[in-house]
């Protein structure tokens, strides 16, 4: 009997145990997800070098592990330093800024300086895998004046040089590079100096960064991970979020809002959106380099009709390029192309094609919302009135790369990060910028550098908008909406959302 309440006593006391593991172990575990946050997202990146993404997941992710010299702040409404301590304007081709002291890289190795700046613009600029040499083209010559002071003149008066420059210039460390070579400090030595440093990356699947507990102004509430996992279609996103395995889904569509607002454990969280969707139809390729053929276009897409049935009113339209939350936002433009369909169909008739022309029209697919379905919708409205549109949906790495050779002659597309529009409107429709449409006018070039050299913001908004209006005319793009940005985020966690799509770790908290 004795033996027996002995063995009794001894199998409790284990249980107790175990029950006792498991419990701390859970607690641990949920102490430990509360600073591990995982967020799906639509894009990553191509490969460890910081220069060579052009596009909204690349820059942010690239700036809080590097560093950048600035970003702009919504709430503010202005451009706020990070690596920048301040700068000034000295005269009309000349930046001084002022670097922070005391930012050191992760590796707990050099000290920010000039020279770090300096390598890095000459870097974007002789780099041959760099997709960023229209951010530096305005920039002359950038000097280190003394350890934290950096001088850039410009070829010409440039107003918006920091739309250029800031949150679009990421900051490598010129020691790294020179001892080990541009490949080896990409992948082996991508010690930055921003809040979070990278952690791994996995090229087409996901990046996870870590927190710099030492960069000023990190928060003890921001998480100490975070995972950017690749989840290219809305449902997996939405799935994974309401079954916890992620905490954060970028980009719900509006199909799909529903299923995260009626869930206990998930909210939506909306902000507006600075990126502009676009037809573009490439001059530099027939029938489109045929104005009154682009002109048609314009006229027979009905937006409205798209907006309201596939992305359930959650767009606005644009009657150009800019909304209400960018810079020099013009409250009216001319021409405007409303949804008439018999005037498309003349101008069809009027570009000489009596029979109607085939085109091809290529899209994106589960990059922007519901893109393939908009598009879808838009070719019965482009075949009624003489267009005869075949879709096409390549993979988004083909597309993206023949986009940015030039290669593409009919697509739709966004641009994200137009807070000052001046760097987009250059990138699409300046020559010789970059051959993404190809559209070449001497009128609109004369226009968008007389808006850069304008330091007065009403002169130059006012310049602005006669670029945009001389653009329009021409109808190299047809312009078409703002979405909104639906993020659905579990509870418990906390993130602002930009209206640019850029995603900062120091922008997530984690309610402890």
């Amino acid at each position: 009997m004795q033996r027996h309440t002995s063995s009794l006593s001894r199998c409790i006391t284990l249980c107790v145990v175990a029950i006792t593991f498991l419990l701390t172990g859970a607690t641990a575990h949920q102490v430990n997800a509360k600073s591990r946050i995982t967020m799906g997202i639509t894009e990553t990146l191509s490969g460890y070098n910081p220069h060579a993404d052009s596009v909204a997941v690349g820059y942010a992710l690239w700036c809080q592990v590097y560093g950048c010299l600035g970003i702009w702040d919504f709430k503010k409404a202005a451009y706020v330093g990070m690596l920048a301590e301040s700068w000034k304007i000295t005269d009309p081709h000349t930046w001084v800024f002022t670097l922070k002291k005391g930012i050191m890289r992760h590796d707990g190795g050099a000290e920010l300086t000039s020279a770090d700046v300096v390598h890095s613009i000459n870097r974007i600029r002789t780099d041959p895998r760099s997709a960023q040499t229209q951010n530096v083209k305005k920039i002359k010559k950038a000097e280190a004046v003394d350890k934290y002071t950096v001088k850039l003149t410009t070829h010409k008066p440039t107003a918006p040089l920091l739309s250029f420059v800031f949150d679009r210039i990421m900051i490598t460390s010129k020691e790294l590079f020179d001892k080990h070579g541009a490949r080896t400090a990409d992948r082996k030595y991508h010690h930055g100096f921003g809040p979070y440093k990278l952690k791994k990356l996995n090229i087409g699947e996901r990046v996870v960064i870590e927190k710099n507990k030492n960069w000023p102004g990190i928060k003890a509430n921001n998480p100490d991970e975070i995972i950017f996992q690749i989840m290219k279609e809305s449902e997996q996103r939405v799935t994974a979020l309401l079954n916890g395995e992620i905490q954060i889904a970028q980009f719900i569509p509006p199909h799909l809002l529903s299923r995260v607002r009626n869930s206990k454990k998930t909210r939506i969280v909306e902000t507006g959106s600075v990126e502009m969707m676009f037809l573009a139809m490439n001059p530099k390729f027939k029938p489109w380099d045929n104005k009154t053929l682009r002109q048609a276009v314009s006229y027979a897409i009905d937006r409205e009709k798209i907006i309201k049935a596939v992305l359930r009113d959650q767009a606005i339209v644009l009657n150009g390029p800019l909304g209400p939350l960018q810079f020099g936002y013009p409250k009216t433009v001319s021409p405007t192309y409303g949804y008439d369909p018999a005037k498309a169909r003349d101008l069809v008739k009027k570009a000489g094609y009596p029979n109607g022309v085939e085109v091809e029209l290529f899209t994106p697919v589960n990059r922007y919302v519901n893109d393939k379905q908009v598009a879808e919708a838009m070719i019965p409205m482009l075949n009624a009135v003489g267009i005869k549109a075949k879709l096409k949906t390549p993979e988004w790495a083909t597309l993206w790369s023949n986009v940015r050779k030039g290669k593409m002659a009919f697509y739709m597309m966004g641009r994200g990060g137009m807070v000052d529009p001046s760097a987009a409107l250059s990138q699409y429709f300046e020559t010789g910028i970059a051959p993404r449409i190809s559209y070449s006018s001497g009128k609109v070039d004369a226009l968008l550098q007389k808006e850069r050299a304008t330091f007065n913001v009403e002169n130059r908004k006012k310049t602005l908008n006669e670029a945009i209006n001389a653009i329009l005319d021409d109808a190299p793009a047809h312009f078409l909406w703002h979405q909104k940005i639906q993020y659905g985020v579990a509870k418990g966690v906390n993130i602002d959302v930009r209206p640019d799509h850029f995603v900062y770790g120091w922008l997530i908290t984690v309610d402890k």
